[in-house]
């Protein structure tokens, strides 16, 4: 025999919170949408086990014609009338099982108990045909010595094995000249076995001993076979009890997921949504959320919900080394019965959980894009039914919408932002407008009086650059004045081959007296080759002036900037870089991402103007600017420039 006392679950056994069965805790042997080799009644394979069937050329063991594998084949009445005052209580009892909302477990253990004292039998189980692995599992048991259990049982093996396997009952007066008998209380005597089961399926078996040779008759069989039809009767009743019960709060889990999910506009408060309620709805150990990049043909977790602390990559994972590529190409869902098999240890985009088996990779699909993958994960081999798949593409596909929303709200408010800057900027420009044509008439004043000093200096004398550069200011300042008022950009004429030493150099100049009060030492030194760009000098210079002034506002208590010039070859000719190195503060971690655009600034009293103007004027001269190196040891801004 293969029966035992009821002990601690185990982790092999069913779990009353898995996912195995839609509602209770035991797994139903006959699921919605068994697989195809126990319903198909077409195929000559066993119907529940898969063993060939005896008209096939199976073995005699498992013809129903052929006598027994031992002891004597008793002939059963349907409905034994001798047996009628017995029978009519016990079935009462299991017939009013059905009309209240019982645990499946407590009703088989009820009903044990009740067949235990009907036939005064000293030990008896109850075993169920787990359709995933094909196997009996032992649900309810006593009379077992203390110590002694048998958990699952092969069908076929031991005479509870032999009636699931041929689906017949079986009577054993003595069990000492059953060969085929596994001992397992050493006081038994007599055994009976008789199968559940519902419209020619095998859900479990009945199992009865008896410490009396003989202590079981004919009757007491045809008895047991009566009951058992009474209990499959019940236990469908109460598994599609809880199965209905569970749909209901599976669907009102997802109606609520739904009305949670389009709620949330931030992506990865939306991706931990998701992931959570398709944990709690499949009563899963694990949920995962991939998002794809087409463009890169990469996944990375999005988010992952789990009974465990597991650790995730943050880097992008190549499609061709996960697992869910296969439902990113099929767009389809995709089973993977055990995920701790050989062939998924090289996969990266599995979570490093052992206790993960099977897995359910759902694609999350809008229109005809694929955005992402969600992943169930169970902590034993499961088959997921056709329900609860249904049940992880309706989240998929309210997880694919929302995500859209998200997508789409991120753009609206991105296009806010621009509208408002554009209007910011057209004001800022009607502003300047106004500004220039003030600044225009006086300009003109000192214009007319600074060419009218005729002022002379000898040759060497610092202050006869000083004279020329005022009157290039002053060219300068008119030329922007007149740009302003005319909304036009500087015409291309303006540019001129130019040497970028004497421009650096004739810049520096203007700063020089900024750099001694602000105790700032310079360092630059010239290349020992000319190098010559086409520029428009002006513009070039105001781009330095500027980044110097940044560089001498980020060291309040002094410091020291360095100018450096180097070259390199770059799209098929050569490009010069100007770095400008300081030793502040460093820019602000929140704004360096952003630091080039307009009304961004790290200072209280910045316009945020300087460097968004500076990559514009770089970008105008097929060139460009960039944040190199920033920290708290100083701040790195590199000009490139096209050599002519």
């Amino acid at each position: 025999m293969a029966q035992h006392e009821k002990k601690p679950r185990t982790p092999e056994s069913p779990d009353p919170k898995s996912s195995d069965h839609p509602v209770s805790g035991i797994r139903s042997p006959v699921s919605p949408n068994p697989p195809s080799a126990i319903r198909n009644p077409q195929s000559t394979d066993h119907p529940v086990s898969g063993f060939a069937d005896p008209k096939s050329g199976g073995s005699e063991i498992r013809n129903p014609q052929s006598p027994p594998v031992s002891g004597i084949r008793f002939p059963v009445s349907p409905n034994p009338q001798s047996s009628a005052p017995r029978a009519l209580p016990v079935l009462y009892r299991l017939a009013a099982q059905a009309a209240r909302e019982l645990d499946p477990r407590d009703a088989l253990r009820e009903a044990l108990d009740l067949f235990i004292d009907a036939f005064r039998a000293e030990a008896g189980s109850i075993a169920l045909l787990n359709p995933d692995t094909g196997n009996l599992q032992v649900e309810v048991q006593t009379g077992l010595p203390d110590g002694q259990s048998y958990h699952e049982l092969k069908l076929g093996h031991g005479i509870t094995g032999w009636c699931g396997l041929n689906r017949r009952a079986l009577l054993v007066p003595d069990v000492k000249a059953e060969s085929r008998y596994i001992a397992v209380r050493p006081t038994a005597c007599c055994e009976m076995a008789a199968p559940i089961l519902n419209e020619d399926q095998v859900i479990g078996v009945i199992d009865l001993e008896c410490d009396r040779v003989g202590g079981f008759t004919p009757a007491d069989l045809a008895l047991l076979e009566l009951f058992a039809a009474e209990t499959a009767r019940v236990m469908q009743r109460l598994w599609q009890l809880r199965h209905l019960q569970g749909k209901a709060r599976q669907l009102e889990s997802l109606i609520t997921a739904g009305q949670s999910l389009v709620t949330k506009l931030e992506q990865q408060e939306l991706f931990d949504t998701l992931t959570r309620e398709a944990r709690f709805m499949m009563q899963a150990r694990s949920c995962a959320l991939y998002v794809y990049d087409a463009e890169t043909s990469t996944v990375r977790f999005a988010s992952l919900t789990s009974s465990a602390v597991t650790p995730l990559p943050d880097a992008p994972i190549p499609l061709d080394s996960c697992a869910v590529a296969s439902p990113i190409h099929t767009r389809r869902q995709v089973v993977f019965a055990d995920i701790q098999s050989a062939e998924f240890r090289e996969l990266h985009d599995l979570p490093a959980d052992q206790r993960l088996v099977s897995m359910l990779a759902t694609p999350l699909i809008f229109e005809t894009e694929v955005l992402g993958v969600l992943a169930i994960f169970t902590e034993r081999v499961h088959r997921f039914d056709n329900d609860e798949k249904r049940l992880c593409a309706a989240l998929a596909s309210l997880g694919a919408v929302a995500l859209q929303n998200a997508r789409l709200y991120a753009r609206v408010f991105q296009s806010e932002d621009v509208l408002r800057k554009n209007e910011r900027l057209t004001t800022l420009g009607l502003l300047a407008a106004e500004i220039a044509h003030e600044i225009r008439n006086p300009l003109t004043v000192l214009k007319l009086l600074h060419g009218g000093l005729g002022l002379e200096f000898p040759e060497g004398d610092p202050r006869k650059t000083d004279i020329r550069v005022i009157g290039e200011k002053l060219d300068q300042l008119e030329a922007i004045v007149s740009r302003v008022l005319n909304f036009a950009q500087a015409p291309s004429s303006l540019h001129a081959r130019c040497s970028l030493t004497d421009v650096i150099e004739d810049t520096l100049l203007l700063v020089r007296l900024k750099l001694t009060q602000g105790k700032v030492a310079l360092h630059f030194e010239p290349v020992a080759r000319t190098l010559f760009v086409d520029a428009h000098k002006g513009q070039l210079q105001q781009v330095l002036l500027n980044l110097l002034l940044n560089a001498t506002q980020a060291m309040p208590d002094g410091g020291t900037i360095e100018v450096t010039v180097s070259t390199e070859p770059r799209n098929g000719g050569r490009v010069a870089n100007i770095d400008i190195t300081d030793t502040g503060s460093g820019v602000p971690e929140g704004i360096r991402d952003r630091v080039f655009d307009s009304f961004l600034s790290g200072r209280p009293d910045g316009t945020g103007l300087g460097l968004a103007i500076a990559k514009r004027i770089l970008l105008s001269h097929h060139g460009d600017i960039t944040l190199l190196r920033t920290g708290g040891t100083g701040t790195t801004m590199q000009v490139t420039l096209p050599v002519a």
